[in-house]
Order: C-alpha cells, then sequence, then structure tokens
C-alpha cells in the first residue's frame, strides 16, 4: 500500500515500533523509512550510535530502542523528513497531577521544511499522513538546525493517544 499512497499501513507501522514497556520509560526515536534506498545519515547523526544500517547501505535503518534516549539529533539529517521523536507519558513526568486521559499529553518531535515557521507557544494543526487536520497541537520548542538544509525541529504536544498519527502540522497565516 506505501507504494501506491505514501501512507504506512499499521502492519508497516507495527514492524518499526518499539515495545510497549519502552514506550512506556520516555521519549524514543520513530523511523517511518520504509524504502530501500541508498542513505545512511541518521546512522552518523545518532551520538549513543542507537540507529544502524546493517549489511548493505540499502537496507533499511533499525534501532536499538535501549541505546535511545529520544534526544532527536537525528531528525533533521533525514533527507526523506522520515524521523519523528514520540514520548507518550510527557505529562506523566512533567505534570504528574494530569491523571485524567482528557488531560494526557504527549510530546512529538517532527521535521519542518516550511514557512512561516511557529513560534513556542503557537497553536497548530495537528495533521494526519493524509493531511487531514486531527487536533490543535501547542508548539513547545522550534529547533533551528546549523545544517546547510535549515530543517527545523518542531515540538508539540498532542493528545497521546495522537502521538503516532499526527506527522506534520500546519501553521495557521491568520493572526
Amino acid at each position: 500500500m506505501i507504494k501506491k499512497t505514501g501512507i504506512p499501513t499499521p502492519e508497516d507501522l507495527k514492524k518499526i515500533m518499539p515495545s510497549k514497556n519502552r514506550l512506556e520509560r520516555g521519549p524514543c526515536v520513530i523511523l517511518e523509512c520504509f524504502e530501500r534506498i541508498p542513505c545512511d545519515p541518521c546512522v552518523d547523526a545518532c551520538p549513543r550510535g542507537a540507529i544502524k544500517i546493517e549489511g548493505n547501505i540499502n537496507n533499511l535503518p533499525k534501532v536499538d530502542f535501549e541505546k535511545c534516549n529520544g534526544c532527536g539529533m537525528c531528525i533533521s539529517s533525514c533527507p526523506g523528513l522520515a524521523i519523528f521523536v514520540i514520548d507518550k507519558n510527557y505529562s506523566k513526568r512533567k505534570q504528574p497531577q494530569a491523571t485524567n486521559t482528557n488531560h494526557e499529553l504527549g510530546l512529538l518531535m517532527l521535521p519542518y521544511e516550511f514557512l512561516p515557521l511557529p513560534k513556542h507557544g503557537d497553536t497548530v494543526d495537528g495533521l494526519s499522513r493524509e493531511g487531514k487536520k486531527l487536533c490543535n497541537a501547542k508548539v513547545v520548542r522550534v529547533l533551528l538546525t546549523k545544517k546547510q538544509d535549515r530543517t527545523a525541529i518542531i515540538s508539540i504536544l498532542v493528545p497521546k493517544n495522537l502521538v503516532m498519527e499526527i506527522r506534520n502540522i500546519r501553521v495557521s497565516s491568520k493572526k
């Protein structure tokens, strides 16, 4: 299905997901890289050596989730914009009083290459892989990289059940 639509199936996503136990421990990288092409900048970008490509450079990258701490250093290195960091339990660690599931938030770090850039504190539309609005998201960090391609890393707060569904944002032009 990904060859026709560009959108991974639930089966595709299941293959790349860390265990539920690992997701409970904190932030970790999600590599939505499904195309066998000669590409490996994510390997060099990971300071902990958590991303590896075994054998041929055309093989898909794999994550050692025990090594990954979710730092996000690999996000802007991906020319395919296929790397994200999710933290499903962000509000439990940052706001322990938020125990009602309606208020539990996850953190999503994603690559962003459009203008205008959002600003810290902005509310943006959280978009699905298909481009449909799923929720409002609060921008908590905008990191500009020094790399030549200037891919920004945007950190947003979303309902924790949507951290694996949202893959882009839309910045409103209205002020």
